[in-house]
């Protein structure tokens, strides 16, 4: 997550060549597809882990766009 933080603030400063700012961008997608895939075998985990302990079903969540974030 660092690393992608690192990559944005790099891109938006504007500095990057071309070249360099391409490879970047690549680079941050592949980082943001890992943060997904890890975020989501997380979310599989505290599921089953709550239906083995007899929990309610996780509910869906949806943010609150009204408040600032």
């Amino acid at each position: 997550m660092r690393d992608l933080e690192e990559l944005v603030e790099r891109l938006e400063q504007g500095d990057l060549p071309l070249e360099e700012s391409l490879a970047a961008f690549e680079r941050g997608v592949m980082l943001t597809r890992t943060c997904q895939s890890a975020l989501k075998e997380a979310e599989q985990k505290v599921e089953i882990l709550l239906k083995k302990a007899g929990e309610p079903a996780i509910e869906a969540f949806t943010p609150d766009e009204s408040k600032p974030g």
